[in-house]
């Protein structure tokens, strides 16, 4: 059969099976040649039909019945083209010559269908000739070119990688731009498995979720994979892979089809957009944990626990002596330098941190040493990849360079610690563990880390210095017992407020007087630092002075509430007690200070119900002072609120607490004071302490 200007066909001889192929088992799906629908039709020599497929029925609506035995042109071509197909008919029969090419062709119900041929003369055992021809519908078989054109073309030309694996997971074919991608060729990776091909890449998560993909069907997609190829063997690309598994048109699994597109740079933005977050919230975190407290060591140590584990495996805070002395924190040039290491944190238990100096000890570092030049120049000092020779510039001695080297320091980072414009000293970094050595990235978030602490070092450092000033002039101003008192026995205690608090004005006085009596004072003024001891000061010299007056208890608080009205502070708290032996009587007066106790040997301790008054200088309020026989043996207990008062327990309760503690009697009131203070107060305790006790002798 053929067509207006038909095509000799020329086809090389199909190879027969290799000595490795199995036979095909029957199967009812449909395949390839179904989707074309190619119809078989065998003419003799005479033109007529001798054999019918059904899919030549299919496609022109003869049954077999219809169409064997007549002339095959008779049957199926126009009249017009009648002279055409005869020739191209004979030609065939007498040349042996294929023929291809595409013909109209005349349907059962009369219509014309454009088919395509491939027509060939066939010879048989008795020799005799026949004619084959092939057909099948031209708009299907040009679809199906268009169809494999278009996916051949995509194939070959896409940017995006692309390859074919089997069920067994070996390649059967890449295209050129996964080649690319692998930097490998066609050939070096059809048969082999992904191990085989990149072995810088995880291949047994690759094969695994292959193997779910095959076993379900359910396409995998954007799968990241980070790794390196022999493309680029000196650095890390990112992948998205997608897996999809391949059928046939009957639903038998051939493969995968993988697709594989370079995104490096899109990971590479998404890992430094990582990184920048982290950082920002790193930044964040210290913001909170720095600085929570005014103590300087528990400074440097939130320091230190905040660079671990994120930014460091080993982190050192160290302060130049000279600063925490109150000296200009400056080291001369190609000279050394004395530090003092606040605090060291490790991520995990290492050797490294045996290494470091000792927390609170000065350590001479030398011109050589790297934190040395960190302070000396106020810039960091990065050592990307430590050698041993950097090891002795980091290490103190050579004992300490081993153990580093032992614990696998491998990057080093130090940056200053700047306040003020004045260089306080270094937080110290170190890597081990964490196998990436430091970034000048990482320089910027230490020196941000460094910078905001150092403020908050610098604070508590200044906190500390303003706190041992106002400390030294508060012991400076209390008294010393005096030797010789007329029926009295006296013991005192001073505890100042917990180290992360300022000192206050609380005092305590014993007085003697020229006609025997003594008067015991407590005093409290309201603020802390060296202005409330300062006021304090002068309160407690103001009261030596009236009281020598020999003034009444309530006349001397009048006077003291005028001359603390123009101090500052302008407030502060007291009890005032005058003791006169000859009469066996005490007179009491306060102003808006907690009262004393009374302790009589069998009647218990007591709370003395005393006026309150108000505080001094309030100004403008009278005090009253009240009479209390004592006897021998009676203990008369003055103090300051800091025993007694807390955040998490009213007044009344810890007042009951005290009375309890007096009801056992200590062997002296030196016990009994290192008692109640040790019963009473804690490490916290945010304000300071004045006791005073006294017990009538015999």
């Amino acid at each position: 059969m053929g067509g207006a200007e038909g095509t000799p066909a020329h086809r090389g001889t199909p190879g027969g099976p290799g000595p490795d192929a199995g036979v095909a088992e029957p199967s009812s799906a449909e395949g390839l040649l179904d989707v074309l629908g190619v119809a078989a039709v065998v003419l003799d020599a005479e033109g007529r039909i001798v054999l019918w497929s059904p899919q030549a029925e299919a496609l022109l609506g003869y049954t077999a019945d219809e169409a064997l035995g007549r002339y095959a042109a008779r049957l199926m071509v126009a009249e017009e083209h009648f002279d055409r197909v005869l020739h191209l008919f004979e030609r065939v029969m007498s040349s042996g010559d294929a023929w291809a090419g595409e013909f109209p062709v005349r349907r059962k119900d009369g219509t014309t269908r454009m088919l395509e041929f491939r027509n060939m003369r066939l010879l048989d055992d008795r020799g005799d000739y026949y004619a084959l021809g092939l057909a099948t519908d031209q708009a299907t078989l040009r679809r199906v070119e268009r169809d494999l054109a278009l996916s051949v073309r995509l194939v070959d030309q896409s940017p995006i990688g692309l390859a074919v694996v089997g069920t067994d997971l070996r390649y059967v074919g890449v295209n050129a731009a996964l080649e690319r991608i692998d930097g490998l060729s066609a050939d070096r990776h059809k048969g082999r498995r992904i191990a085989e091909v990149l072995p810088f890449v995880n291949a047994e998560t690759v094969e695994e979720a292959m193997r779910t993909v095959l076993a379900d069907g359910v396409p995998l997609l954007d799968r990241q994979m980070v790794g390196r190829t022999p493309a680029d063997p000196d650095h890390d690309h990112a992948w998205s892979v997608s897996l999809y598994r391949l059928e046939d048109v009957a639903g038998r699994v051939l493969g995968l089809a993988v697709s594989v597109i370079d995104v490096t740079d899109r990971h590479r933005a998404t890992t430094e957009a990582e990184r920048a977050r982290d950082r920002l919230a790193l930044v964040a975190d210290a913001s909170v944990r720095i600085g929570t407290t005014l103590d300087l060591e528990q400074t440097a140590r939130e320091l230190a626990d905040v660079a671990v584990p994120e930014l460091a495996d080993v982190a050192a805070v160290d302060i130049l002596d000279t600063v925490l002395e109150g000296r200009p924190g400056r080291v001369p040039a190609d000279g050394p330098a004395v530090i003092r290491a606040l605090a060291v944190a490790a991520a995990y238990p290492t050797v490294a941190v045996d290494a470091a100096d000792v927390p609170g000890e000065p350590a001479h570092y030398g011109a050589d040493r790297l934190v040395t030049r960190c302070v000396r120049t106020a810039r960091p000092v990065m050592v990307a990849e430590v050698d041993d020779d950097a090891l002795s510039c980091i290490a103190r001695d050579r004992q300490a360079a081993e153990l580093l080297a032992r614990a696998g320091v491998h990057s080093y980072l130090a940056v200053p610690l700047i306040a003020r414009g004045e260089v306080l000293g270094a937080l110290d970094l170190k890597r081990a563990r964490n196998p990436f050595p430091f970034t000048e990235d990482d320089a910027l978030l230490a020196s941000e880390l460094a910078a905001r602490a150092a403020v908050c070092i610098d604070n508590a450092r200044l906190f500390r210095r303003q706190r041992e000033t106002a400390l030294t002039l508060q012991r400076s101003l209390l008294p010393e017992t005096p030797r010789h008192l007329v029926g009295l026995e006296v013991a005192s205690r001073y505890q100042p407020a917990g180290s992360n608090s300022e000192v206050g004005g609380d005092w305590f006085d014993i007085i003697p007087m020229d006609d025997g009596r003594t008067a015991l004072v407590v005093g409290d003024v309201m603020g802390s630092g060296i202005n409330a001891a300062t006021t304090m000061g002068r309160l407690r010299t103001a009261t030596q002075t009236l009281t020598r007056l020999a003034l009444e208890p309530a006349e001397v608080l009048r006077h003291l509430d005028e001359i603390t009205a123009g101090l500052e502070p302008s407030l502060a708290t007291c009890v005032y007690a005058v003791y006169d032996p000859h009469r066996a009587q005490c007179r009491l007066c306060t102003a808006g200070h907690p009262p004393p106790v009374l302790v009589r040997a069998g009647a218990g301790p007591r709370l003395l119900d005393l006026p309150t008054g108000p505080p001094l200088g309030v100004g403008g309020v009278p005090f009253h002072d009240v009479t209390t026989e004592l006897v021998p043996g009676d203990r008369l207990v003055l103090y300051t609120d800091g025993l007694v008062e807390t955040r998490d327990q009213d007044i009344d309760t810890r007042l009951d607490r005290l009375l309890d503690l007096l009801r056992a009697p200590g062997p002296s009131l030196e016990d009994t004071c290192d008692r109640l203070l040790r019963e009473l107060r804690h490490g916290g305790n945010h304000d300071d302490v004045a006791l005073l006790m006294a017990r009538v002798r015999e």
